[in-house]
Order: C-alpha cells, then structure tokens, then sequence
C-alpha cells in the first residue's frame, strides 16, 4: 500500500462527527483529480449518504452495508456512537467488515471512542495481514467541520506506517499523535474526556458563580482566559450561552457532543482507571452530572455542555449584570 493514489477508501458512520469527516476526506480526494479513486460510504441512516453523494457525485460510492463497504475497499475508517455498534459493524458474521467474501481490507482505522480492552477484543478477530488501529479524535462537531480536530492514533511514532497513516488523517484532522500502540490511542482519549468533562462542570459553576455574585459572564470570561483558570472549555466552548457565538451553548446547546456521549466516556474512563488502579475522586461526581442531566428532559440530546443549565446557570440575559463602561467587554 505504497499511497493513496492506490487505495480504495471506505467511511462506516455519517453521523455528527463522522459526516463532516467524510466530507473533509473527499474534498481532499477531490483535488486530487484521480478518476480511479473512489470513497465508500455506509450508515444505516440514509440522509448523509444522499447527502455525501450529491456533492460529490463523481467520487462517492454509497453502500449497503459494512460488508460491501470491505468488499471494495483496502482501507476503512469507521466512527461509530459506541462499542455495540462497533461491534457489529466489524464482527456481525452477517453484514460485518469481516463477513466480507473478499479477503480482508489491509488497513482499518477505527475513531470511535469505546474501552480499550474492547478494541483489542475485536482487532484479535482479524488476521495478522490485517492492521487495526484505534484513532479516537477530539475537537468536537466544530472541529471535525474545520479539520482541526485531534487524532490520539493506538501506536508508536516508529510505526512504519505513520507515513501513511499521516496521509490518510491529515485532511480530517491538525494534529496527528501516536500515543504509544495498540489501543492506547483510546486509552489518551478517556483520559482526555474525563478532564475535558470534570473542566466542563467546574467552568459551568464557576461562572454561574460570579455571574450570580455581580460579575457580566463576558467579562468573566476575560478573566478566566487571562489567569490560571485558563482553560478551551471556557474560550471556545462555554457553557454560558452568547459568550462564545459559535459555541453550542449559544445555538440552544444543538449540535457539539452530546450528553449522553459524555456520560459514556466518563463512565469509560471511570472504569478504566478502577482497572489500572488509578485513584479518580471527581469521577462518582462527574459521571452522576452528567447521569443525570442525560434523563433530563431539558438536557437529553444536548451538547454536554448543557450541565450549565443541568446545574441551574443563569441563561436569561435579562437577569444577567449590567456590563459597565468601565469593564471594556466588547
């Protein structure tokens, strides 16, 4: 598999995050105007793959099934919502990559985020000619829309095929990151999502805090980025809505991760640290928020950052403190 250039690439799950993956890869293939090349895409829901195919009527091939996904393809990237349905796309005996009657694809890529133990379940199921890596992302909707989310890839930066690897990933992504080998690419990704989700709730409280104590959340949020509080979860994702335009807070919390995919991550990561025996004290905390707020009926299937409403933020700019002259907030 010396290049691109003679790789049939397939795409399993067209979702929040996998749909403008995909999108980002075949503009991508696109310029390189290679009438042979071909991206493959399957999701049991019809819309993206309508969608897909009428932008890019020349290059997309919509499939039936993850089956016939593998049959045409040498490479597959897959981002699913959690392990039942990777599970199923990759070992279903029926409709699965594997079911293929083709011999295996040579490379897969799996970005969703499920256990690690999980991922070495299914990745022993394939040959040996077969490689599979885990390369769970980060970045949320707004990046893998721009192109700048993160890849924590499940190998060791003297892999001999990062090169290629690097190819295939780096029109969807701006950073690329080997994170040591197989599975431990999931194993960064929990880690990150349980920092990335305690930092959530504490950013919500604090600035429901000094929005209650006087201060306008513009000018909260200033500080924050100005001292050690500092952190992307109040400069680019803030839970306030209307202080960061483009965040989902401020688009009625619609779009973005959602909720309830922040409880499994942090129930993963929970359950990952109980198995290294590593001491998590926010954990039980975390993982209850975000338990909860994904049976509310005013936070399910929201971005997660809809714990600011969960945990009574002040989201009515009426009630909010007046912005003085004086506070410079734009």
């Amino acid at each position: 598999m010396a290049s691109t250039e003679q790789t049939q690439i397939g795409f399993i799950g067209l979702g929040a995050m996998g749909k403008p993956m995909a999108t980002n890869l075949a503009k991508h293939f696109t310029k390189t105007l290679n009438p042979v090349f071909k991206l493959h895409i399957y999701d049991i829901v019809s819309a993206p793959l309508d969608d897909l195919y009428s932008s890019f009527p020349n290059l997309i091939i919509k499939c039936t099934s993850p089956r016939d996904v593998a049959s045409k393809s040498t490479v597959i990237f897959t981002m699913l919502p959690s392990s039942p349905q990777v599970q199923s796309v990759y070992l279903d005996p029926s409709t699965g990559i594997i079911s293929s009657s083709s011999s295996p694809p040579l490379l897969l890529i799996d970005c969703s985020t499920i256990s690690p133990s999980t991922h070495l379940s299914i990745k022993s199921h394939f040959p040996l000619s077969t490689t599979f890596y885990d390369a769970p992302v980060s970045g949320g909707v707004l990046g893998a829309i721009s192109a700048t989310i993160a890849i924590f890839l499940g190998c060791a930066p003297s892999d001999p095929l990062l090169p290629l690897l690097h190819t295939l990933l780096s029109p969807m992504a701006s950073q690329i990151i080997p994170c040591g080998g197989p599975s431990l690419g999931l194993a960064a990704k929990l880690s990150n999502n349980y920092l990335s989700g305690t930092i959530t709730i504490a950013c919500a409280e604090a600035m429901d805090m000094g929005i209650r104590a006087g201060i306008h959340p513009f000018t909260l949020q200033k500080v924050f980025s100005a001292g050690t509080a500092q952190n992307r979860i109040s400069d680019v994702f803030n839970p306030v809505p209307g202080v960061c335009p483009d965040a989902p807070s401020s688009k009625g919390y619609k779009g973005g991760f959602r909720v309830q995919l922040m409880r499994k991550d942090i129930g993963l990561a929970v359950d990952m640290a109980r198995t290294v025996g590593a001491m998590n004290v926010l954990g039980v905390s975390t993982l209850g928020v975000y338990a909860a707020a994904s049976e509310a009926t005013d936070c399910k299937d929201l971005d997660s950052r809809v714990v600011y409403r969960f945990l009574g933020g002040m989201e009515n700019v009426n009630e909010w403190p007046k912005v003085k002259e004086e506070d410079g907030v734009d």
